[in-house]
């Protein structure tokens, strides 16, 4: 017989919040090019199609989800995967809709 998971209704209530962040094209576009490795906003703007605030408008909804982290060298902004975790969640929901 399975395991019943206890979880918290403020778990739950987060856990929501992180599916719904994830759940928009842009942010996932975002999501996906963060996999290959950091990048600027300009580079995301290119890949993504879209200006660069809507892009900054995306990362910040990203980060305030702690789904990417950002560190500043020179006047430049680089932003990248939060974790591993993330990543994770990300290829094994890629690898769910690939199924035949």
């Amino acid at each position: 017989m399975p395991m019943r998971i206890e979880v918290s209704e403020e778990e739950l209530e987060v856990l929501a919040d992180l599916y719904a962040r994830m759940s928009d094209v842009t942010r996932l576009k975002i999501l996906l090019e963060l996999m290959e490795g950091s990048r600027c906003v300009c580079e995301l703007k290119e890949f993504c199609g879209v200006s660069a605030s809507a892009i900054s408008h995306q990362l910040r909804l990203l980060r305030a989800a702690r789904l990417v982290r950002r560190r500043r060298q020179g006047r430049q902004v680089y932003y990248r995967l939060d974790d591993d975790h993330v990543q994770a969640v990300l290829a094994v929901g890629l690898e769910h809709v690939r199924e035949a």
